[in-house]
């Protein structure tokens, strides 16, 4: 089966997914949860059934960090904004449902090979402009990233602090961690090779109060790190995510977000994608000035 959604088109045989004929890398894992979304879009799909449409029943994993994750992978090769969704809507503590116009086409074979109905075949002027738009694309890229990792320089490094729990309740502190594992997923994933990222050192565990950012740069070599707060609000809980570029420590970007208190302890992913979104093209503006001191802070 096929399925045909915006600008959009999955092969939910091959689990592969295509924009405008252009196949967006999606794993097998986030893959398997876009089909079983698709299959299943007339009504939510609830965590534990995601969770035997892509693990299985026989297999232990980290589910909730994996489900998250794979959840934010989809949306990013989608280019979905959780906080305003056209296609993956979050039902609080029930799960997620496809929402976008589905287009559902079964797959007919000619001479084995699967047959795109309703798409034409490009002519030899659009193929031509195709190869000369993928080569003017490759020179920009290649250019850029010669300028930035001139002399074989490594990527420069983000370094992912965990979040700290400022609220009263102890109850937020797995809240707090899976928050902090589910954005080091996401600008992993949404930094596509302009930096690297670090979440799992010890240093970057270490209570606020034990925190040197100096010395947690130098010893993880970052260029950036990232520091997070889940804090009062009134009758919210305030996530503030501070983007910092070292050893200066100047502010590049403070995202804040503020939640019903009912909300508390779910929506790690959605909010990490949410901060992922606002800190990927900042960093990737600061790496290309050569971390230039230009205004990009709020």
């Amino acid at each position: 089966m096929r399925y045909r959604f915006g600008l959009f088109e999955f092969d939910d045989s091959q689990l592969v997914l295509r924009r405008e004929g252009t196949v967006i890398r999606l794993q097998s894992q986030p893959a398997r949860l876009l089909a079983c979304l698709l299959s299943k879009r007339e009504r939510v799909v609830s965590r534990d059934e995601l969770r035997r449409s892509v693990w299985g029943d026989s297999t232990f994993v980290d589910f909730n960090g994996g489900l998250n994750f794979c959840v934010a992978q989809v949306r990013s090769a989608l280019g979905d904004d959780p906080s305003s969704p056209r296609y993956i809507r979050t039902i609080p503590k029930l799960g997620y449902q496809f929402i976008a116009p589905v287009e559902a086409v079964e797959d007919s074979a000619a001479n084995g090979k699967p047959v795109l109905p309703g798409i034409a075949r490009p002519s030899r002027i659009s193929a031509q402009a195709a190869i000369m738009l993928l080569l003017v694309a490759a020179a920009f890229v290649g250019g850029y990233r010669l300028r930035v990792h001139a002399k074989g320089a490594p990527l420069p490094i983000v370094a992912v602090a965990r979040f700290d729990n400022e609220t009263s309740d102890p109850a937020l502190n797995p809240f707090a961690d899976r928050l902090t594992d589910a954005l080091v997923a996401q600008l992993t994933s949404s930094g596509q090779g302009q930096f690297s990222v670090i979440g799992n050192a010890h240093i970057l565990r270490l209570p606020r109060d034990q925190r040197d950012l100096r010395t947690m740069g130098a010893q993880l070599n970052a260029k950036y790190i990232v520091l997070g707060q889940v804090m009062p609000a009134g009758d919210q809980t305030r996530i503030l995510a501070h983007l910092i570029r070292l050893p200066e420590q100047t502010h590049l970007w403070v995202e804040r977000l503020d939640r019903p208190r009912s909300a508390n302890g779910a929506g790690e992913a959605e909010i990490a994608d949410r901060i992922s979104g606002a800190f990927t093209p900042r960093l990737a503006a600061d790496i290309r000035s050569g971390y230039s001191s230009a205004g990009l802070g709020r």
